[in-house]
């Protein structure tokens, strides 16, 4: 999905200030889709929609390193005026392209919840030297607009400035224009929006009404490309709307039979993929790939933030990453684990950590063994009450008594391999971990995203205030 605010008449002062470019509901919408494109023809035809650039030749070797099965594809809009695209701004149609709106989507570990990060257009950072597609390299800028890394070297150069400063491994990018988001609007029927305020606005051509309404095309594009009729004209609250947009997007899609509506998926998926340019490795089937891996997705676990940042003290119109919130925050995206799912014939544990009782004997010839694992679970909060030894047993497992099937699910949960078995007797609020020759790991505990201020779900209420 993708749209902007491009001012045609900057001014004298700081021309095209508050310029918004891009909306990347395409992006989400082709990943999130469902994987019935089996047809060969309509295959082919999608597939030779796209464009595609080399961004692994681009950007090199000297990448961040990848942490978990986690996906990050970085969504990007651009103000180009090639095509269809020259009515949004005759008067820049020479100008290189730029790109404005730039969300990293993080489909975390197992597929079923995800997060778009929007990074400010006029966030200072720095900005590495970058291969062209040309041959040539742009000089490296000690502190530069974000925005500026794909006026210089393309997606590939934002791709590797977003990677600089968050150390995050992106491995895909969607870069797409007006008219992808207008085709993309059409094909769901309408977005969802609601007005604080009427707004009529001759420079958007933007009239409608207070309270909610659906919108599409050249309605949805001049919504969000809004300038004077909404808000306080800022980069961050327009983001903030735009995000609210995209929630109510998804949630369309999610929620509305698209994805099991095999005309309307066909709809989406061409819109979609008009205008769209990836990465060389992210092809159709890399797509249908990434769709089956996020089916258990739903609205309420797709949530949108902004970046940590504050003020940049040179420049008021300007922001910066707010440290240490910033690598606080990025840190635990890198660190992103699978929640773990229960062993087989366990029951969904309802006792958190600290409420497990747990006795440890070591049934294999390693020494040592019970007092190691011990020390991680007491780590993440299991109280444990006993270390000892058994006799030599191959299978790793959980023993439990009467009642205590909750707290065997919830150590079970954190240790790779095991088996849940119940006793007919044993020590009442005790659960037993017998290590067997097989075992492998206690699971690190997974690393919670935290939530940040502002932050918005694709099922919240589209009237709730940004």
């Amino acid at each position: 999905m993708y749209t902007g605010y491009v001012d045609d008449d900057p001014g004298p002062v700081r021309p095209r200030r508050w310029r918004i470019l891009g909306w990347l509901s395409v992006g989400l919408s082709v990943v999130l889709m469902g994987t019935s494109l089996t047809a060969y023809g309509f295959y082919w035809s999608l597939q030779h929609n796209i464009h595609h650039e080399d961004t692994n030749g681009l950007i090199g070797a000297d990448r961040p390193k990848k942490l978990n099965s986690a996906l990050n594809i970085l969504m990007l809009g651009t103000d180009s005026r090639a095509g269809a695209n020259a009515a949004y701004g005759r008067s820049m149609k020479n100008e290189p392209p730029r790109s404005d709106t730039m969300i990293l989507l993080h489909l975390s570990p197992g597929g079923g919840q995800a997060m778009g990060v929007s990074f400010p257009r006029d966030m200072m950072v720095p900005i590495p030297s970058c291969a062209r597609k040309d041959g040539t390299r742009t000089a490296a800028v000690s502190v530069g607009m974000l925005n500026s890394s794909f006026t210089l070297g393309g997606a590939s150069c934002t791709i590797k400035t977003i990677e600089g400063f968050t150390n995050i491994k992106i491995d895909h990018f969607m870069q797409v224009d007006f008219t992808s988001f207008k085709s993309i609007t059409k094909a769901v029927g309408g977005v969802e929006i609601c007005l604080p305020q009427a707004v009529d606005d001759k420079d958007s051509k933007l009239h409608l009404s207070k309270g909610r309404h659906v919108i599409s095309g050249e309605t949805a594009l001049a919504y969000v490309r809004n300038r004077h009729g909404l808000g306080d004209g800022s980069d961050l609250q327009r983001i903030k709307r735009q995000q609210q947009f995209m929630g109510s997007l998804a949630n369309k899609v999610l929620s509305a039979g698209t994805l099991t509506n095999p005309k309307k998926l066909l709809s989406l998926a061409e819109a979609g993929t008009k205008s769209l340019t990836t990465d060389k490795d992210l092809d159709i089937n890399s797509m249908m790939k990434i769709a089956q891996g996020a089916q258990s997705m739903t609205a309420g676990k797709l949530r949108f933030v902004t970046a940590p940042i504050g003020a940049y003290a040179p420049d008021p119109n300007r922001v910066a990453l707010s440290q240490p919130a910033a690598d606080q925050f990025f840190g635990a995206i890198r660190n992103d684990k699978q929640v773990t799912d229960q062993p087989k014939g366990s029951a969904a544990s309802k006792t958190p950590p600290s409420q497990v009782r747990v006795r440890i004997f070591n049934a294999t010839s390693t020494q040592g063994l019970a007092g190691r694992i011990s020390d991680r679970l007491r780590a993440q909060g299991f109280q444990v009450i006993k270390v000892g030894t058994s006799s030599p047993r191959k299978t790793t497992q959980v023993l439990y008594g009467s009642g205590a099937d909750h707290p065997a699910a919830t150590l079970a949960a954190v240790i790779s391999g095991t088996r849940l078995v119940p006793r007919a007797n044993g020590t009442a609020g005790v659960v037993d971990l017998i290590v067997g020759s097989d075992f492998t790991s206690v699971k690190a505990k997974p690393t919670v995203i935290p939530k940040l201020q502002g932050e918005i779900h694709a099922n919240d209420d589209i009237c709730k205030k940004p």
